[in-house]
């Protein structure tokens, strides 16, 4: 498919993808059948691909279509497979060997020189950068400014302070903080916050996960310090729990909003500087350190976008010069400035020299990232026991089954000991070869069938992308050669689960369906199915079958028609168990009987 930016706004939500490209200069290059740059297209960056569109009508655009419950793992397992396409987006950067490998090296181009240090220091690897970030998302703690302001008290600028604000506070009838704790990542982010604070951000921090993730080190030994201070935190009434074990913005809404209390420390990107209820203003203060040393902000990429190493071999001149200018516009201040509004708060640019106003919300973090007093949000590589810790730290907060911070620390290194033992067993099939997206597709819906009783299942593909309805509902990712772990498979199956649907057709209606195709908007433009029978052979058109469907997978008319039966199932557990069975998969084997 070939789209001008300008035609499609569907490019708009591709540049953020296409400002880089990911491709691995031995590997094979996805087939866009002309000079038009390729990428997964992705949301959030609508008016940079607006701007974009408007400012270089002459750049072609190839947006790959996924919308599979697992981007990140999808797009490096087109990593992996060398099926990248000529722009590379990501969410975060899970293996800088292979990025080195894959992609070329930014460091020398112009708008690296915008970046700050402190930014290139984070994604600089063996003195090279290859992923850079889209636009940084910025974290603290937040606080009722206007509720400070008339009770004379300031922000604190160390723990004792602090420690006597959250006096006068109590004394004042109020909660010092309250935390968010229905996502664990709350907990877990709140207490490796305040260990960066300290040393988690020392060279000999650096060293220590670094070995942990690796089993090589423990927690043990290292965390007292820390766990000490998070229970002084815990003491002077920081940390206090919601009883309902709301979400994110209902908690600081009630607390904050309704003055019950003045901080709240909780991952959240806000999308209000005035609490609505009393027009309250809000402000965000740092992680306080001990001394007042070390007072830290965090910070998120909203993504990283990268060029394909590909794209710097002779023949590929133009599409590179393309890609330069798609970068050059990104790190821009027009370009950044695309990504920040009143709705986005939070959002800061990436350059260093953008400035933001002294009344901003996040005019201290900004100076503090200026300073090399922010640091990266802790999660890669840590996926695999960062809620099982969280959990852990929750119910320490919570006063649950005896929790402290000693018990926390052996909670820890037990996970991660178990992750570790379980991590050489975790591949559960293995792929002997690339699979088409339409292959793919009739390996979920053999999984489903196997699964439901079914006789046949009918599965939506998308592989073209699509401005008006995305397919979330059906399969979007390919299957590549190697082994299959969870991460892997995810990656193939579509973002809605937890049910799936029976419908009794003819084998005529079936074939029908699969003829005509999903269509998800009800405009005619339908997504179409593969339709995968059990055993192989051709559906007999006067006999009777049980077809079944993905969740959300078709329109209310077909539904109704063929009488649905909904059942609770997830397809990541069939799917699973059906890989595990065959051992080995390959395009077009492994026959469902």
């Amino acid at each position: 498919m070939r789209t001008k930016f300008l035609q499609s706004l569907l490019a708009v939500i591709a540049a953020a993808a296409l400002l880089l490209s990911g491709c691995a200069s031995a590997g094979k290059a996805p087939d866009s059948g002309s000079d038009a740059l390729t990428w997964v297209a992705w949301s959030g960056h609508e008016n940079f691909l607006e701007l974009l569109g408007e400012t270089y009508p002459d750049i072609e655009w190839d947006p790959i279509s996924y919308e599979g419950a697992n981007r990140t793992g999808y797009s490096w397992a087109q990593m992996r497979s060398g099926d990248v396409p000529d722009i590379f987006i990501t969410s975060q950067i899970l293996d800088e060997e292979l990025a080195k490998e894959r992609l070329a090296d930014l460091s020398g181009y112009d708008f690296v020189n915008r970046f700050s240090t402190s930014v290139l220091n984070h994604v600089a690897i063996d003195g090279g950068v290859y992923l850079l970030p889209v636009n940084n998302i910025m974290y603290g703690i937040f606080y009722n400014k206007t509720l400070m302001e008339e009770h004379g008290w300031e922000v604190p600028a160390s723990f004792a302070e602090l420690e006597a604000l959250c006096a006068e506070i109590e004394a004042a009838g109020l909660i010092p903080g309250v935390i968010g704790t229905q996502l664990s990542g709350n907990t877990f982010s709140a207490v490796f916050n305040l260990a960066k604070t300290s040393w988690l951000t020392t060279p000999e921090g650096i060293a220590w996960e670094r070995d942990f993730l690796a089993g090589k080190a423990a927690a043990e030994g290292m965390w007292e310090g820390t766990m000490d201070y998070v229970q002084r935190y815990i003491d002077i009434g920081m940390f206090h729990t919601d009883p309902e074990d709301r979400n994110n913005p209902t908690v600081l809404l009630d607390y904050l909003g309704n003055r019950k209390a003045v901080f709240c420390t909780m991952v959240l990107a806000v999308n209000i500087t005035e609490l609505p209820e009393t027009g309250d203003k809000l402000g965000m203060m740092p992680y306080i350190g001990e001394d007042g040393s070390k007072n830290i902000y965090m910070y998120s990429p909203d993504s990283y976008l990268g060029i394909s190493k590909r794209l710097t071999e002779p023949g590929n001149e133009e599409k590179l010069e393309k890609a330069l200018r798609v970068l050059g516009l990104l790190y821009s201040p027009e370009g950044q400035a695309a990504f920040v509004s009143e709705e986005k708060p939070c959002v800061i640019s990436v350059l260093g020299n953008a400035a933001v106003p002294e009344d901003a919300l996040i005019y201290d973090a900004q100076q503090a990232l200026w300073q090399g007093r922010a640091f990266p949000m802790t999660y890669a590589r840590w996926d695999g026991v960062l809620a099982d810790m969280g959990q852990a730290y929750k119910e320490w907060f919570r006063g649950e089954n005896g929790m402290d911070g000693p018990q926390c620390i052996a909670r820890m290194d037990e996970l991660q000991q178990a992750y570790l033992a379980g991590a050489g067993t975790v591949e559960f099939c293995e792929s002997t070869g690339d699979f088409t997206l339409e292959e793919t597709a009739e390996l979920v819906g053999k999984a489903l069938g196997s699964a439901s009783g079914a006789d046949a299942a009918l599965i939506p593909v998308g592989s073209v992308y699509r401005e008006d309805v995305k397919l979330k509902a059906g399969v979007t990712g390919k299957l590549y050669a190697g082994t299959i772990n969870a991460d892997v498979a995810s990656t193939i199956l579509p973002a809605f689960d937890g049910e799936y649907a029976l419908m009794t057709m003819t084998g005529a209606q079936a074939k029908e369906l699969a003829r005509t195709g999903f269509d998800a908007a009800g405009d005619g433009n339908s997504f179409p199915y593969i339709l995968v029978p059990k055993g192989g052979a051709e559906l007999e058109d006067g006999k009777t079958y049980q077809v079944a469907f993905l969740m959300r997978s078709y329109t209310e008319e077909v539904g109704r028609t063929y009488t649905a039966q909904v059942k609770e199932g997830f397809v990541r557990n069939f799917l699973r168990a059906w890989l595990e069975e065959q051992k080995t998969v390959s395009p077009g084997g492994n026959p469902w009987n």
